[in-house]
């Protein structure tokens, strides 16, 4: 068996965990090369898998295939689309990105990375699996790790109770998407979990519409939990909270995309009859994920709670573009899940970079950070500014297209979904000015700005922020070419 570029890339922080588990604890140097050369694998695959797709012959490119159980139609299968060679190049970035800043971490240092690396490669897998038993199998790799993760390297006297109300939350909802999972193997009726065939088999012979009707919502809330779907959002501020600084980059960054892509790939591409039933409830609960978890966040006093709630308002805008199921908003949900993955990571990792240091996230115990750390706080305020959907940003680019998209369909959530960015625009100027301007507040007196490499993480997140808004053809004709099949099976069924 010869592995192309798309397994090595998922495979190689897998490995490099296992490598891990041979070198002695207290090498640590050695543990931080291991767990930089396996993420900078991955970071250089997936920008190379990106810019060799061939995006005139679109389709899945980079196919590796292995069968493993034959009878089930259980197969290795793995390759990208337009859709996931984006999703996987935004993996990337954060991946390289978190590894750096976890060199931070001075507790059971070899335990960290075995961990942190599992994620990565769970998060990976499930963007490029064309298997939908080995989807599910990589997105639980990637939520299991989690756990530990927070559990025992978190902060906070909640974080026990983060832990497992997270535990409890996500495995609820990978409960209900496995149920329909199982019901689209017997439905398809093809005796296979092979993705392109099941599309095949659809494409012919589209799935019952009883079946798609009870389906696809057990499919959009279990997956849609990960996502923040509320009410089934709470778990998730919480878990940010109490989450070390690299894992809520991911949690942030990555995690969340997961459910967005399986809605996206198995709910509106296999089963696009009953999300038209559902959309429209959809629709509604995007507009209250908006402004309920916008106005929560302006209530806020701590720094990763401001910004938990914020990540959960901004999945109000992913939701009401797949809610909407015509390209241009569709094309801008996928836009924005990869603007969002770099924003909220940087947000997350630049707050971090100050709690090392002041050992506080409360907004009463910052102020006038801007005069002792003047990079990180020019580029936390460009976050901030990102977040709050200014143009020259990623952000910009998706929220037009998902409120154009939805103008014609859902025109009271679309204005709803504008009240959401202004409410987001407050709460972020009000952070901003509390944070980094005013006067000194005595517990930044011992500051140190980011120096040398220290600065690679936040320039890396930044650059390709600024570069998808100033250019959005960088990553927009690839979506498109992944999108395509799924808008041409939803015009059919409609």
């Amino acid at each position: 068996m010869s592995l192309g570029p798309v397994s090595i890339l998922m495979l190689a922080p897998a490995l490099g965990a296992c490598l891990l588990l041979f070198v002695p604890k207290d090498r640590i140097k050695l543990i931080h090369a291991i767990g930089l050369i396996a993420a900078s694998i991955s970071f250089l695959l997936s920008i190379f898998v990106f810019w060799q797709y061939d995006r005139a012959a679109a389709g899945y490119q980079f196919v590796d295939r292995v069968e493993w159980v034959p009878s089930l139609g259980i197969a290795y299968h793995v390759g990208v689309d337009g859709i996931s060679a984006v999703l996987l190049l935004m993996t990337g970035f954060l991946a390289f990105s978190g590894v750096l800043v976890s060199m931070s971490v001075k507790k059971r240092v070899k335990e960290y990375f075995i961990f942190y690396l599992f994620l990565i490669s769970g998060c990976l897998g499930t963007f490029c699996a064309l298997n939908i038993f080995f989807i599910y199998f990589f997105y639980e790799t990637a939520v299991v790790p989690v756990f530990p993760l927070i559990g025992v390297w978190g902060s906070g006297e909640k974080k026990d109770y983060a832990t497992m109300k997270l535990t409890l939350y996500l495995t609820l909802g990978a409960v209900l998407a496995l149920v329909a999972i199982l019901g689209l193997y017997f439905a398809a009726g093809v005796n296979t979990f092979d993705l392109p065939a099941i599309e095949q088999a659809v494409r012919a012979n589209p799935l019952p519409l009883d079946f798609q009707r009870w389906a696809f919502p057990l499919l959009m809330v279990g997956f849609g939990v990960i996502l923040t779907l509320w009410p089934f959002h709470t778990w998730s501020p919480m878990g940010y909270a109490a989450a070390p600084t690299s894992v809520s980059m991911l949690h942030a960054g990555v995690l969340k995309k997961l459910g967005a892509y399986a809605i996206i790939r198995l709910g509106l591409g296999l089963m696009p009859a009953g999300a038209a039933m559902w959309m429209p409830i959809v629709a509604w609960i995007a507009a209250i994920n908006m402004l309920y978890c916008g106005l929560v966040a302006f209530t806020q006093k701590d720094l990763k709670y401001i910004l938990g709630y914020s990540s959960c308002s901004h999945m109000g805008y992913i939701l009401l573009g797949l809610a909407c199921m015509t390209p241009l908003a569709l094309n801008g949900t996928l836009f924005f899940m990869f603007a969002h993955g770099l924003m909220a990571a940087l947000g997350f990792a630049l707050v971090g970079f100050i709690y090392d240091q002041t050992h506080t996230r409360m907004l009463k115990d910052w102020g006038g950070f801007g005069k002792k750390v003047p990079f990180v706080s020019v580029l936390f305020i460009m976050t901030a500014m990102a977040s709050a959907g200014l143009p020259g940003f990623g952000n910009f680019i998706g929220e037009m297209m998902i409120l154009m998209g939805a103008w014609d369909k859902y025109r009271i959530q679309a204005v709803l979904a504008v009240l959401g960015l202004v409410v987001t625009a407050g709460y972020m100027l009000k952070t901003v000015r509390g944070t980094m301007q005013g006067p000194l507040n005595p517990s930044g007196n011992d500051l140190k700005d980011a120096t040398g490499i220290q600065k690679l993480p936040y320039a890396l997140l930044l650059a390709g922020l600024l570069a998808v808004g100033l250019l959005p053809s960088i990553i927009l004709p690839t979506i498109e070419t992944g999108t395509r099949p799924i808008l041409e099976r939803i015009s059919h069924e409609s």
